[in-house]
């Protein structure tokens, strides 16, 4: 990934949905207070460390936002003055969500996709760095989606190379469209995962029904 990052950086954004479906889905369903959330407004991860945090939107006709934080790599001021994400965004955009994130000073980045392609502002010189990296280093790399998915399992780090093989299958299930109910159970029930070691060590089995309805409501079941 490039510093500060580049349009270029961020992968197809129906693989971004699928990627941030499966880590909220994971989530929620390993974990009594989860960072994640799927509304009217998107995927959120409220969480990202320090107070980081991001959110994709999709849209009719193929469009798309990424938007976010890393409070600890985001340049949001230059000369004492709040970097204005959004000039010269497109008209489609979610302007009313999207201007209360910048009255928040929430913005490190806001990414959008129309014609095929990531776009995004000009960044002023002083700009090093906008936090996507540190934010969502997921979003052009499937191998630390794939890292941060199976940590979220919580379980010994001995397991940590096979629960990303099973989330490289679901997910790859998901891009076919094959993916359903029984996947979902299948790779949250799988060896290794809580329901056998987490429950002996006082850890609560992935919940299941949790997993299916975010899964469902995220469109990523066939």
């Amino acid at each position: 990934m490039h510093t500060p990052s580049r349009p270029e950086d961020l992968d197809h954004p129906e693989r971004l949905w699928a990627r941030a479906a499966i880590m909220a889905m994971v989530d929620a369903a390993c974990s009594t207070d989860t960072e994640f959330a799927l509304d009217e407004d998107g995927l959120w991860c409220h969480g990202t460390g320090a107070g980081g945090w991001w959110r994709l939107s999709v849209f009719d006709g193929g469009r798309a936002v990424f938007c976010g934080q890393d409070p600890d790599g985001s340049h949001t001021h230059v000369g004492g003055e709040q970097i204005d994400f959004l000039a010269g965004g497109p008209d489609w955009l979610p302007w009313d969500l999207l201007r209360d994130d910048a009255d928040g000073n929430l913005f490190g980045f806001v990414y959008w996709w129309e014609d095929d392609a990531w776009h995004r502002i000009p960044y002023p010189e002083e700009v090093v760095e906008d936090g996507l990296e540190g934010a969502a280093p997921w979003v052009g790399s499937h191998e630390e989606f794939l890292g941060l998915t199976a940590s979220s399992f919580d379980v010994p780090h001995v397991h940590v190379r096979a629960l990303t093989e099973l989330v490289d299958r679901f997910e790859g299930l998901v891009r076919e469209g094959r993916a359903d109910a029984d996947a979902v159970t299948a790779l949250l029930t799988a060896p290794g995962t809580a329901p056998g070691i987490g429950t002996a060590e006082g850890r609560p089995a992935p919940r299941v029904d949790v997993a299916l309805d975010i899964a469902a409501r995220a469109g990523i079941l066939a």
